[in-house]
């Protein structure tokens, strides 16, 4: 009997194993989960491509045929069109096509009737391209008179524009990774970055204007260096330069519990894509970019063109950094809600503030977002310089799908049964001389 079961579990151990294998090979790194196919179906979406292919065919299509893109839950690039030949396009270029009533002209022209209202503080807009729609939302500081003319406005434009309330309020965050302090405050450390001579900390710039001294400690004992341009509202991005060289940690952003991500490239997020936050209040947090180009009003100000994200952030945390699989993407702005009820956490982007401010984060390069890169299932570690890349590892991870655990208890159930002996067969002696 015990021969017969551990013959059984050997079977189906084995059974796992290939099974397992099978499913890594069809959802790891370059297998079907990422766009491949066979046959005529659309080309295959290499895992280590480093080109936007939802971007290139916005920007090839043109604004009245296309209406944003965004990444898919497969991981595969998803781009909205408004009629049957840019959708047979998009297919031949191997990414998704979804026929939408509205484009991205017409969301934009929605967006700029908005924006001709008169500022209501407390007030934001940002185009989702997964519905198809402008999103004006509300907090709970905007008053129930100034909410019912929004949404009239929202009416009168048409069925471009969607009003939804929100909780919390629509603040900045100065109240990551590396905590900066001044004048009783507290914001965090974005990015190193150098304009080829010196070196500064790219950070936000309702953080602080032109000459705010900033400390390691809230004593001021120890300082970092002094805000030398900054840019609110509007944008929100500054440069702090170091007083001291030494201070300087090079391109690598602290993720907690002593680990570290080395940034390796500088990119614009997309819709969709997994992204990681870093902030000294609340240390590492996750979440999927919602919308792109994002209008806030905030108390102190209007700011355009940010990220909008479902990672939550705290007071403290502004300015830290937005990043995925070593690639930088934004800054810490502002947001409403917490990390224990969640939120709404919009981001300067980083490409912007570099360009804008002309410096780099060194030995990063410019590239665009890719399927691989958005999806968290390739892309730079950086684990050869000796730097921990917490996200990097639980993303590769994911890239491999159940097949992994599939495999794993295939292998323990092989072991299982080298504890499964049989008996052993008990013989009678005969005399040799019987018979």
């Amino acid at each position: 009997m015990r021969r017969g079961v551990r013959r059984v579990v050997r079977f189906a151990a084995v059974g796992a194993l290939v099974c397992g294998g099978v499913m890594v090979s069809q959802t790891g790194p370059g297998g079907s989960a990422h766009g491949a196919t066979g046959g005529d179906g659309p080309r295959a979406l290499s895992a280590d491509r480093t080109d936007d292919v939802g971007g290139r065919l916005v920007s090839a299509l043109g604004a009245s045929r296309t209406a944003g893109n965004w990444i898919g839950a497969d991981g595969r690039p998803v781009v909205a069109v408004t009629d049957d030949t840019a959708a047979d396009e998009v297919s031949r270029a191997g990414a998704t096509a979804k026929r939408v009533r509205y484009s991205m002209a017409d969301l934009d022209s929605a967006t700029a009737k908005l924006r001709s209202a008169p500022r209501v503080a407390g007030t934001a807009w940002m185009v989702d391209p997964k519905s198809n729609q402008v999103v004006l939302v509300g907090d709970g500081t905007v008053s129930t008179a100034r909410w019912s003319k929004l949404k009239g406005l929202a009416a009168e434009v048409g069925g471009e524009v969607r009003a939804q309330r929100t909780e919390g309020s629509f603040t900045t965050r100065a109240a990551g990774a590396s905590p900066l302090f001044t004048n009783g405050s507290r914001c965090s450390a974005g990015f190193n970055v150098t304009n080829g001579q010196t070196g500064f900390i790219l950070t936000a710039g309702h953080c602080g204007p032109n000459g705010t001294p900033w400390f390691t400690d809230g004593t001021g004992s120890t300082r970092i260096g002094t805000t030398v341009q900054s840019s609110f509202p509007g944008d929100d991005f500054s440069l702090v330069r170091y007083d001291s060289a030494s201070l300087d940690q090079g391109s690598v952003v602290n993720v907690g519990g002593g680990r570290a991500v080395r940034v390796t490239g500088v990119a614009d997020p997309v819709v969709g894509q997994e992204v990681f936050r870093s902030g000294s209040t609340t240390g590492l947090r996750s979440g999927k970019v919602t919308g792109l180009n994002a209008t806030v009003n905030y108390p102190e100000g209007t700011v355009t063109g940010l990220v909008q994200t479902t990672v939550c952030a705290e007071p403290g945390d502004s300015g830290g950094p937005l990043f995925a699989r070593g690639v930088a993407l934004g800054i810490t702005s502002g947001g409403s809600g917490d990390c224990d009820r969640g939120g709404v956490t919009f981001f300067q982007p980083v490409t912007k503030a570099l360009t804008a401010l002309g410096v780099s984060i060194p030995g990063a390069k410019a590239q665009s977002p890719s399927p691989a890169i958005a999806s968290g299932t390739s892309g730079s570690s950086g684990a050869g310089d000796g730097v921990s890349t917490f996200d990097d590892v639980v993303a590769y991870a994911r890239g491999f799908g159940p097949g992994l655990v599939v495999i794993v208890v295939g292998f323990v159930g092989l072991l299982s049964t080298l504890t499964i002996r049989p008996r052993r067969r008990r013989y009678r002696g005969y005399s040799t001389g019987w018979g």
